[in-house]
């Protein structure tokens, strides 16, 4: 007895992508409703079932849709942005501040969309995604009728959508409620990595991710720089950190990974995690090469991602698995390596198995749902066809076909494309919303690029000095003779320290930028070692603001923490000239007259300048500073040091002149 289906696809080269990678030609498939009901040869299905839609599929290949297994899927607005740069400039420096700027519910809605279009042409079904207001991103998502799992980003840092990781946190836990159960959206909470949190919100987010079963998405290991650092500060690599903290009892799906060895893999395999392998995006911020070949080895579930269009830049999955199994073999010499059947198993049923989801999608079962696409491999780049090796069809696919062949797109039973016309999204409307937003970013980073000012406040955590400075600087022969004196009972010590200091100033073309001073300040304790060191930038004008009696009145304009290498920096602020001043410095809080004073020996070591005292207090008026510079006079008299040479100049300013 013929049974009832809704879609009937038939004369097809269907490729299962399931456990025997089973293939029919001709084939057909057979959908009721959400599901697939049959799944053979042409004549046996078509004896079994009828339907009211039968679509001849005119010897295309018919098979799963591609699984993009991580993405940033907004940043389809941000795409092209800046490129050519390192993953922390890129990052930090540009991407940070224009997302704290511009992304809102409404910029992340839009951004999904258009990345929605852009993988359904591209033969992408279901796709793994980490960003802000993914509850906005869910909506659009589930609206284009795409399959996703949307995660929830959680930073120790203040984030578009949460001032604080315990916002983050929360709302997280309130969407993954909400979206818990939904046929096309797998809610999930990704905390961004283990370099961008903490232990506190590592086991948070693992808590919640098994509380509710659902996935929990982190980038791991991407940089060689991430995880040096990790050593450094944990004495351990990512991975075993980060199960210290837990997260390898949730459902976890590892992107990246590509510095990670043998035991790193068998911690993976052993929780189960899935591992996403960006390719484009490791090649072009040259993060490295992920050791793929070994990971399959191992029995990882490794699927292949686009990661974000800003850094990749699109989200064209049939490149990327050609990347996937390029790279491999390049990157092992093996020509072998990753051949075109694995790297399309892949990005298909092994993606969706790195996903949590292999038991609803990634190869044509009967019972998964009807998430699938029609490619036509007839075109000119792909002829002609050879039937002798049945690796053959996957060789087509992964080595010759382009993600334009893709001509028909269904997820979960309904047509999202057919005959390359989109069913579900208005592209004309999505880019002409892209292009008025290019123009006003364009704007923002235009007008910030112009200023050093601009470009310290983007980066997050500046702070505005307004205090005035008083402060002397003499030149010292003894500095036995001042350390002494120091110990006079006129002279209260609050505070003591000793610590090795490292300028690095950098100058600009135009001088009315001022200079921007890295400073690190190495703290010693009294057996001379290194204790605790700190970073921070300062933005200092070149005017100075009046003069005392030989004591100078200035302000600092901007202070900001320092929490990036001086590379970094230096390649983000472009300065023209460099310099670089290291001191010896011993440092004293006092207090005379019941007024606080901050006193500087310094010697400076290089340039090789001798030793200095400064004396320094902060002031806010004119008269209350012509009282402190009297007072620092005085200090100089009872330091021994009232007829040195007194310096008017900052350090940098000596080293300039000279």
């Amino acid at each position: 007895m013929t049974q009832k289906a809704d879609v009937l696809l038939t004369n097809a080269i269907v490729l299962t992508m399931d456990e025997k990678l089973r293939q029919y030609d001709p084939g057909a498939v057979a959908v009721k409703g959400d599901v697939i009901v049959a799944v053979g040869a042409q004549d046996e299905i078509t004896k079994e079932y009828a339907a009211d839609e039968v679509v001849d599929c005119g010897g295309k290949v018919l098979m799963p849709g591609l699984v993009n297994a991580h993405t940033h899927v907004p940043m389809t607005l941000l795409r092209g942005l800046a490129d050519d740069l390192r993953l922390d400039v890129w990052l930090m420096g540009y991407m940070l501040p224009v997302e704290r700027e511009f992304v809102t519910p409404q910029f992340v809605r839009l951004g999904t969309l258009l990345a929605c279009a852009e993988q359904i042409r591209s033969g992408v079904t279901t796709f793994n995604d980490m960003y802000f207001f993914e509850d906005d991103i869910a909506q659009a998502t589930a609206d284009a009728g795409m399959r996703a799992v949307c995660g929830q980003s959680v930073m120790k840092y203040p984030a578009p959508d949460a001032p604080s990781f315990e916002n983050s946190i929360a709302m997280a836990r309130e969407y993954i409620k909400k979206w818990k159960g939904h046929p096309l959206i797998v809610p999930s909470i990704a905390p961004h990595a283990p370099y961008s949190t903490t232990p506190e919100i590592l086991r948070a987010c693992a808590d919640i991710a098994k509380e509710f079963d659902v996935p929990l998405h982190i980038h791991i290991s991407e940089t060689a720089f991430e995880v040096e650092n990790m050593r450094k500060e944990q004495d351990m690599p990512v991975i075993p950190y980060a199960k210290k903290q837990g997260i390898f009892e949730a459902k976890v799906i590892a992107a990246h990974c590509v510095h990670i060895d043998t035991g790193e893999m068998h911690t993976l395999k052993h929780a189960n995690a899935g591992v996403s392998h960006n390719p484009s995006s490791n090649l072009k911020l040259a993060s490295g090469f992920a050791p793929v070949v070994k990971m399959l080895e191992v029995g990882l579930n490794v699927g292949i991602g686009t990661d974000g269009p800003a850094s990749n830049n699109d989200l064209d999955m049939f490149e990327e698995v050609r990347l996937a199994s390029f790279v491999a073999k390049a990157s092992t010499n093996d020509p072998t390596a990753v051949p075109a059947a694995t790297a399309l198993l892949m990005a298909t049923r092994m993606g969706a198995q790195a996903l949590h989801l292999g038991d609803i999608t990634g190869s044509l079962e009967v019972g998964k749902r009807a998430d699938l696409i029609l490619v036509d491999t007839s075109p000119v780049h792909n002829a002609p066809r050879f039937r002798r090796d049945p690796h053959n069809a996957y060789a087509q696919l992964v080595f010759a076909s382009k993600s334009t062949d893709v001509t028909d797109v269904m997820v979960n039973g309904k047509w999202l494309m057919r005959d390359h016309a989109l069913l579900t999204l208005n592209e004309k409307e999505l880019l002409d919303q892209a292009r008025e937003l290019a123009v006003k970013i364009d704007a923002f980073l235009i007008s910030r690029e112009k200023s050093v000012l601009s470009k310290l406040i983007a980066l997050g955590g500046s702070l505005e000095e307004e205090s005035f400075e008083v402060q002397v600087k003499v030149k010292v022969d003894d500095p036995e003779k001042v350390i002494k004196n120091i110990q006079r009972p006129e002279i209260e010590i609050t505070v003591h320290k000793h610590y090795l200091q490292y300028d690095e100033y950098f100058m600009f073309e135009d001088p009315a930028q001022g200079r921007l001073r890295f400073r690190e300040d190495n703290f010693l304790n009294e057996k001379g070692e290194s204790e605790t060191v700190r970073s921070r930038l300062t933005l200092i004008g070149r005017k100075r603001e009046d003069e005392i009696h030989d004591v100078l009145l200035s302000r600092s304009r901007f202070l900001a923490p320092a929490i990036h290498t001086l590379r970094f920096y230096r390649e983000y602020f472009k300065p023209t000239k460099e310099i670089s001043i290291d001191k010896d410095r011993l440092r004293w809080h006092i207090k005379y007259r019941e007024i606080e004073f901050f006193i500087n020996l310094d010697q400076v070591k290089s340039p090789e300048m001798g030793y200095f005292l400064e004396i320094k207090s902060r002031t806010w008026s004119r008269k209350d500073a012509e009282e402190k510079a009297d007072m620092v006079n005085e200090l100089l008299d009872m330091l021994g040091v009232g007829n040195a040479e007194v310096v008017t100049k900052d350090y940098i300013e000596i080293v300039e002149r000279a």
